[in-house]
Formats: structure tokens, C-alpha cells, sequence
């Protein structure tokens, strides 16, 4: 009991102490527009965004603008007239007020009602949505908006299932690395748009896994090797902790959605660049990440249009 009360100290510890890298370099070399040239992306900070675009995801923010795009924090209620002007919305990590120091059951909503239905309207008028919600309470914080697009979310983490005995906590420095033909699939984004932006490896950084929907293209599916571990306090794994079989269920998936576009993750880090506690590198800038700064510019560029 007292080694694993370490390692979930340690777990606690180094979420607390991840900051961004702000030496984060990443050559692009054809940038997708000129500088500031491209359309508005908008990334949400106004439901206690765990990222932000001065915070964690500055990275993410910054190496979008590179690639010509404009980008913004959005700190606002969402709203029809508000999203107007938007070709993309980002939502990575919101949380209900309620679990913003408090990372435990029950994690409602993130989102009112009409919140959820101003989005799916905007979606099914030409919107683009990319929804990230990573590991509990950030699944339950957004389950009522993933499943108006036909997701479930599972309010826990996934594992691979040597990951969840004694050292869970330590398994955010155990990387789980995607492969083609070992869960990552090829489709339009993996493809690119030119053999130069072909994906064949991405890392991801522990997340949540969800069931997608028969209109959804999966990017990253889940083997028999992981299970979804679903405590009642994030990190906090006993041996009664709920357990649920993971395989075939997805980390990440695309679909169209009347006229827009939505793109789904369980994982945040791996589109960030972030330093944890003793200098870890986590995200992009991770040395086993190298293609998921690409990976990122694929998606977008889905979401924005030129990739078909």
C-alpha cells in the first residue's frame, strides 16, 4: 500500500508540474498559408480548460500560427453568433467547475444544453470541431457533448494491461507508441496529402479510450492489450477499481457531420510540448514523438478543408 501511495504521489506531482516548452521548434517547411493569412482557429478557455493557448498548448498554439493559421483563446459561452467567424474550434481538457480542484466523481458536464446544441448546429452547418478530452474527469466532463456526435466516453484511463499493476501512477513515463499495423490505421489523415506528410508512428501519453460511431474513420484502435481503468479519484487505483475490456475501442476518429467536420481524441498531451518534474520532455517534443507535429497538421488541415 505505501508503494503504491508513492507512486500516485508521484503521478500527482507530475501533472501539477507540467509547464509548456517554450523551446519547442518544429521546421515547416511548406506552411499550409502566410503568416497570419490562414482562417481562425479558436481554442476554448472558457470552461476551466486544463489547456490553454498561454498555458500548456501554447506550443500547439504557436505551431499553428507557423503554419499561417490564426489563433485565438476563446474564454466565452459558446454561442451561434460568437462562432461565426471561426473555420475551426478547438476543445482540449474542459472541465465543470465543480472538478476544477477536484479531479473526482461525479464530473458533470462541462457544457449547458444549449451550449451542446449551439455546437452541433454549427458543425452541421460547415463547422469544424476538434474534441480532445484526455484521461478522468476529462471524458465525463465532455461525454454529453461527444455523444450528440455519436461517441461514448468511458470516464477513466487506458492502459496496456502490465500498466495497471502496482506503479500505475508510474506509467506516464512508459510510452505507448503506435504503429501502422499496431493500432494506427491508414486513412486520409495517416496518408497526408503527399508522401512527405505520410504518418507511420505516433506517441501518445496516457489518455482515455472511446466507442465510436459506424460513420466515424478510427486513427488509433485499441488492441487486447488494454483495458480502461475507471477509479472514483483520478489516479487513485485499488484493487476493486471497475476494469473494462479496451480492445476495439479507439483513442482517436474523424467523421463528417452534415456539412462539418469533427475530429475526436483521448489524448491531449501528445499535441502539446511540455516539461514535466526532473525535465521530461512530453508531446511534440518528446524524441520518440518525431511525426506528432505532422500527425497534428494533418488533422487540421482535414478539419480545414484540403486534405478530402
Amino acid at each position: 500500500m505505501r508503494l503504491i501511495s508513492a507512486f500516485l504521489l508521484m503521478a500527482t506531482m507530475s501533472q501539477a508540474q507540467q509547464v509548456a516548452d517554450t523551446l519547442f521548434r518544429y521546421d515547416i517547411k511548406h506552411p499550409r498559408y502566410e503568416k497570419g493569412k490562414g482562417p481562425l482557429i479558436l481554442l476554448d478557455e472558457g470552461h476551466h480548460n486544463f489547456h490553454t493557448t498561454t498555458g500548456r498548448f501554447k506550443p500547439f498554439s504557436d505551431f499553428l500560427r507557423k503554419d499561417g493559421y490564426i489563433l485565438r483563446g476563446y474564454a466565452k459561452k459558446f454561442s451561434a453568433d460568437e462562432l461565426k467567424s471561426a473555420r475551426i474550434l478547438v476543445i482540449a481538457n474542459a472541465l465543470n467547475e465543480a472538478n476544477q480542484t477536484e479531479w473526482r466523481l461525479p464530473t458533470p458536464s462541462a457544457f449547458t444544453d444549449e451550449e451542446i446544441r449551439v455546437l452541433a448546429n454549427w458543425v452541421r452547418q460547415g463547422g469544424s470541431l476538434f474534441l480532445i478530452a484526455d484521461h478522468m474527469p476529462f471524458p465525463g466532463a465532455a461525454e454529453k457533448l461527444a455523444f450528440t456526435f455519436g461517441f461514448t466516453f468511458y470516464n477513466g484511463f487506458a492502459f496496456r494491461k502490465n500498466k495497471t499493476a502496482v506503479g500505475i501512477g508510474n506509467a506516464l513515463a512508459i510510452p505507448d507508441i503506435f504503429t501502422i499495423g499496431n493500432g494506427l490505421e491508414e486513412n486520409q489523415i495517416t496518408h497526408g496529402m503527399h508522401s512527405e506528410e505520410r504518418i507511420t508512428s505516433v506517441r501518445t501519453f496516457t489518455g482515455q479510450a472511446f466507442k465510436f460511431p459506424a460513420e466515424a474513420i478510427p486513427l488509433i484502435v485499441l488492441s487486447d492489450e488494454y483495458e480502461l481503468v475507471l477509479p472514483e479519484i483520478a489516479w487513485e487505483f485499488d484493487k476493486q477499481v471497475t476494469k473494462l475490456p479496451a480492445s476495439g475501442l479507439s483513442q482517436g476518429a474523424y467523421r463528417s457531420f452534415g456539412k462539418g467536420r469533427l475530429v475526436v481524441f483521448g489524448e491531449a498531451a501528445m499535441f502539446s510540448a511540455q516539461i514535466q518534474r526532473d525535465s521530461v520532455r512530453m508531446g511534440m517534443n518528446a524524441p520518440d514523438a518525431k511525426q506528432n507535429p505532422q500527425f497534428l497538421l494533418n488533422i487540421i488541415h482535414w478539419l480545414d478543408g484540403p486534405l478530402k
